[in-house]
């Protein structure tokens, strides 16, 4: 039996092991998207395929992971999931993720041969024939979004299974670095499989199991009592990604009615867009796994993510719409995915604005280019992530350039890294001034980051709102919109967000994010405030006599008080 202290104790040794699966990945990965980025999702979960342990790093691919290994379970049986397997899952419909973040996960056994969990890691890949190298925008169905593997051994009784790995390797444009990152996961997954059956070995398999079943428990607990101090009704709102990536100038509606009870967090996308064309449409799990972010970060934000967390929590969508995509629905640019959470704040915010955030800048604002690099000859692809800035609040300005809610674990790619392996040369990166959404208390401001190509390749700008600003709240003014452009201010500048972009060398592509929401009158704001973010490049003079009504002195950066008191008397008359 497990008492209260042995529990604890292995609950640690668990989220050690989640973190040694992590670290092993990190080591042994050949993408820098992984090592660099920490675009992955690991996790240790119980016989049922419920997560108890996790490394954070994408945090919608926790969850996901959970819904993927239960349908491989219906899929092949957990008694055929022998001790030494190893399988590969990327169907998206069943993974909740598009082809190319492919799970890895492997059963774990105790000493008698009983199933008493999985470890389970998942990155993103850079190839497995998809239409388009490097990223999908506009495919129609599923079968022009690459290879599919529907639980597939890559190792069976620890024997490597060489006829999938062939298939792998003929069916990826980057056989190398795709095999090598899928080797990596196994690696890693391995690594969770020997310190969960070190724990059994060590307490008993009934003790650990014993604990599992506990540990969700208490997280099921602690999340009822904070669902209780919510506060109950029902609250609706929508946004709009840019476009499908097919219908470009067709704004797509993401729209959620969040109703809270004392036992129920209920999230309703019925009257989403149906029928989408483009490949933003999220498998059913994709959505669950975003809803129960949001969930989390309300109810139990300061302990470890457990399925038990998101017990009282109940996703409504339509079967066919973009929120619940089905067979043979195209899913690869999932961007809904990592939008659609501030639409459920946008909802909330109406019924605690104190406690909900105006939007961030809303997107996670992605670049990847690829190509021949000319100082090795050899192929290159490359990407990473920008911050953008986050909603100001009842409680202050929102924070300045950092990741996306949606990817709370993740990081950018270096400069130093990015120049080494591609023939980019940054020209400039730094925050972005006048982006943050005036307010009370200012939204935070994003930055800004221009690429120099200096050869011929291809960029892709994954980016999908750039359109609806990032909204404020209670009297406060929207952020700035992102925005990705090729040859800004020239005969040549074209838009580069949600394109697939041929470039040139000398093409210059500049990546400028949003800044989030104002929250509050913005002429409520102290004038040392305005003046401290003029001083600090984050508000221009001008913008602070526009949206503050606050005049600077360009020479001092201080504020001039006469100047101020008859700039506020004549906006206010």
């Amino acid at each position: 039996m497990s008492d209260s202290i042995t529990t604890e104790v292995i609950r640690h040794g668990l989220l050690a092991a989640a973190e040694e699966v992590a670290r092993n990945l990190c080591r042994t990965a050949y993408n820098t998207v992984v090592y660099e980025i920490h675009d992955y999702g690991i996790g240790i979960h119980d016989a049922n395929g419920d997560v108890v342990a996790d490394a954070p790093g994408i945090a919608i691919f926790t969850r996901g992971n959970d819904a993927g290994i239960k349908k491989a379970v219906e899929f092949l049986g957990a008694e055929a999931m022998g001790e030494g397997d190893v399988f590969l899952l990327n169907y998206p419909y069943w993974s909740s993720a598009h082809t190319l973040d492919t799970l890895v996960f492997a059963p774990v056994h105790a000493a008698n041969g009983e199933l008493i969990g999985f470890s389970s890691c998942r990155i993103h890949v850079l190839d497995l024939m998809q239409k388009d190298a490097g990223y999908v925008l506009d495919s129609t169905d599923m079968y022009q979004e690459g290879i599919f593997f529907p639980g597939t051994r890559l190792y069976q009784g620890g024997r490597q299974c060489d006829d999938i790995f062939n298939i792998i390797r003929f069916n990826s444009r980057e056989p190398e670095r795709t095999i090598g990152d899928l080797q990596a996961q196994v690696s890693a997954c391995h690594a969770g499989v020997q310190r969960t059956r070190e724990l059994a070995d060590k307490y008993g398999a009934d003790t650990l199991v014993e604990a599992m079943r506990t540990i969700n428990e208490h997280g099921e607990k602690l999340a009822r009592l904070a669902l209780k101090e919510l506060p109950k009704g029902t609250w609706q709102a929508s946004d709009f990604v840019d476009s499908d990536g097919v219908e470009k100038d067709k704004p797509v509606k993401m729209d959620a009615k969040v109703t809270i009870t004392d036992d129920e967090f209920i999230v309703d996308w019925s009257e989403s867009a149906y029928g989408v064309k483009g490949p933003i449409n999220l498998p059913y799990g994709e959505t669950e796994a975003l809803c129960s972010l949001v969930f989390k970060s309300l109810t139990t934000p300061d302990t470890p993510v457990v399925a038990g967390n998101f017990a009282p929590l109940r996703v409504v969508t339509r079967e066919g719409s973009v929120m619940h995509a089905v067979p043979p629905m195209p899913t690869f640019t999932l961007w809904t995915g990592l939008l659609a959470g501030e639409v459920i704040l946008k909802a909330l915010a109406q019924g605690m604005p104190d406690v909900i955030p105006a939007s961030s800048g809303g997107d996670v604002n992605s670049m990847m280019g690829l190509g021949v690099n000319p100082r090795n000859g050899e192929h290159w692809h490359e990407a990473t992530n920008e911050a953008v800035g986050f909603g100001g609040h009842a409680g202050g300005d929102g924070e300045d350039g950092i990741m996306h809610f949606s990817e709370p674990g993740c990081r950018n790619n270096p400069v130093e890294v990015l120049e080494t392996k591609s023939p980019m040369i940054i020209e400039h990166y730094g925050y972005r001034p006048d982006s943050a959404g005036p307010g009370r208390h200012r939204g935070g401001v994003g930055v800004s980051r221009a690429y120099r190509f200096t050869s011929p390749s291809v960029g892709i700008g994954l980016v999908y709102k750039t359109v609806s600003p990032p909204w404020p709240i209670a009297g406060g003014r929207p952020g700035v919109p992102n925005g990705m452009t090729i040859n800004p201010g020239t005969a040549d500048e074209r838009n580069a967000s949600g394109e697939y972009s041929r470039l040139e060398a000398g093409d210059l592509l500049v990546n400028a994010t949003g800044g989030g929401g104002g929250w509050g009158d913005p002429f409520e704001r102290d004038p040392a405030a305005v003046a401290h973010d003029v001083r600090n490049g984050f508000v221009s003079v001008g913008k602070a006599a526009e949206d503050y009504g606050v005049v600077i002195d360009p020479a001092t950066g201080e504020v001039d008080e006469a100047g101020t008191a008859a700039r506020r008397a004549v906006v206010g008359a």
